[in-house]
């Protein structure tokens, strides 16, 4: 496994998660990577995204809520979740686009 995703779990609507996606130091400290979610009956949507160097990028129905951050360090990237909605549950994923490389998926669920 390449891109291991974890920190999904149950969180009441308005809390908070981190997410973490771990791989190996040569597949990850030169690429950008992002969060992508997968709702049940849904297709998968873009959430962010962080280049090598920390500029990251946001799907507006994240921004200000959702914060992506990296450990270059640590080979680790993370996505800090805030007021979370009841429509964040989905399966969260993290992505290396140059290679179009997918970790497992760590499932989220938001109750009302």
């Amino acid at each position: 496994v390449q891109l291991q995703a974890s920190g999904g779990g149950l969180v009441q609507a308005g809390g908070s998660l981190r997410l973490s996606c771990a791989a190996s130091r040569s597949f990850f400290e030169d690429f950008t990577m992002g969060w992508y979610r997968q709702a049940p009956g849904k297709q998968r949507e873009f959430l962010a995204d962080i280049t090598s160097r920390g500029i990251t990028r946001y799907t507006d129905a994240v921004k200000g809520r959702f914060t992506i951050s990296r450990d270059n360090a640590k080979n680790t990237m993370y996505l800090q979740m805030n007021e979370l909605k009841p429509e964040g549950t989905a399966v969260y994923y993290c992505h290396r686009p140059q290679g179009d490389y997918w970790g497992q998926g760590t499932q989220v669920t938001v109750s009302s």
